[in-house]
């Protein structure tokens, strides 16, 4: 199916569809209502799951072990909620998306706060371990959420403004963390985070209107879910999407988790704000995303993707250079171009899936957080066997097995009825 055939599709679903279901459209109090409250649940999500990263290697010095398992803060935080995305697929169907989302967000709050009082290493992975499973109860069911009711032909626009908060979330737990670690040491930042988040949460409760299509599911039908998750993997094109974002998360990740190693060492030797002052190239991604989800509307959605996922690949091979500058500008690049693959891919699922589109996210974003999980963590044996080179080289090898799934989708996707 090509792009604009997917595009004509969507257009006459609605058209059929729009005396059956209520939409929120742009510029309606409900749609701006919502659109706050999905930004405040990216922003505490990733806030909350990301404020760890610039902490490692304080971790790693404080509690005398590795930067691979210095990883595992943030590694067992994603590992567990790319599991729980899954299972939040399923409860959300009987729960309401709603009221998990809302669950969710005020839990991991509290464990983040939990985490500032722990007083030893392992009890910080089992916090953090627990808050990735709780956190499974936002990413996948707000992205089913959006697809199912907000107005399908402007629905990409609508995920990257999503995905925007996500970036703004990820960029304001990493800075300001590492600013407050710097002046206030580690475990107030972490109190405080935890604190936003909370407020944050409260913010979504009270903003995001009911849902007005999802229809709920008494009872707990193992059969059902299985077969709707079967069914998405027996699509041609989605597995390849779900690899996409399984390659460019985990490039993402762990250039973030180890670039902290690199730039605290000779001869940048940055202090913990410095280093958290860097996130803010997180900016661009929400620009990034913004403008990729408009541009795969009006462009075509596969030639973006593909796009996207080069300029993750030249903004890795930028931070080879010993230039600070040009490190930057590497971080800049990738981060930009990670987004809107991010937002374009994320998008496609929606428009390909064929039913049970919150069944489709989960598949999608487990794909995504196992590639955080397992690739940031391996970046640590790369790293420490061969320094930044190897990162680099572990990381374009991800990006090119990436462009060649998003070749591969595309094909399948114009054969698709």
């Amino acid at each position: 199916m090509s792009d604009s055939a997917i595009q004509d599709v969507a257009g006459l679903q609605t058209a059929d569809e729009d005396h059956q279901k209520l939409y929120l459209t742009r510029g309606t109090g409900a749609y701006r209502r919502a659109s706050l409250a999905l930004f405040l649940s990216g922003f505490a999500t990733f806030s909350l799951l990301y404020c760890v990263q610039p902490l490692l290697p304080i971790f790693s010095q404080e509690f005398a072990v590795s930067p691979a398992e210095s990883s595992l803060a943030l590694s067992l935080s994603t590992g567990f909620l790319a599991i729980a995305i899954v299972c939040a697929a399923a409860v959300s169907e009987g729960l309401g998306r709603r009221s998990l989302m809302s669950i969710s967000l005020v839990g991991a709050a509290l464990l983040t706060i939990a985490t500032a009082f722990a007083p030893n290493w392992h009890l910080i992975l089992v916090i953090r371990t627990v808050q990735g499973f709780v956190l499974g109860g936002v990413p996948a069911v707000a992205m089913a959420y959006l697809a199912e009711e907000i107005d399908p032909r402007g629905l990409s626009t609508t995920m990257g403004l999503y995905v925007g908060g996500t970036a703004f979330g990820g960029m304001s737990g990493r800075v300001l963390t590492g600013i407050l670690a710097e002046y206030l040491s580690w475990r107030p930042a972490l109190f405080l985070i935890g604190a936003i988040g909370l407020a944050a949460a409260i913010g979504f409760i009270a903003l995001l209107p009911p849902s007005r299509n999802f229809v709920r599911r008494a009872g707990f039908d193992p059969q059902f879910h299985l077969k709707a998750w079967s069914g998405h993997l027996s699509n041609p094109a989605l597995p390849f999407i779900f690899m996409i974002a399984f390659f460019a998360m985990g490039s993402f990740v762990t250039i973030y988790n180890y670039a902290g190693f690199r730039l605290v060492a000779p001869p940048y030797d940055m202090n913990q704000t410095e280093l958290g002052l860097i996130f803010t190239v997180y900016l661009f991604g929400i620009g990034a995303s913004t403008v990729g989800g408009i541009l795969g509307d009006r462009l075509g959605h596969f030639t973006v993707l593909l796009a996207g996922i080069v300029i993750i690949a030249a903004g890795c091979a930028l931070t080879l250079s010993a230039s600070l500058s040009l490190i930057i500008t590497g971080i800049i690049v990738l981060t930009s171009g990670f987004f809107m693959t991010h937002s374009v891919a994320s998008g496609l699922v929606g428009k390909l899936a064929a039913g049970t589109k919150g069944h489709a996210s989960s598949l999608y974003m487990l794909a995504y957080y196992i590639g955080s999980s397992v690739m940031g963590s391996a970046g640590g044996w790369f790293w420490a066997v061969e320094g930044w080179s190897a990162i680099v080289i572990f990381t374009l090898t991800m990006m090119a097995l990436a462009f060649l799934s998003a070749l591969t989708a595309r094909r399948l996707a114009r054969l698709l009825p």
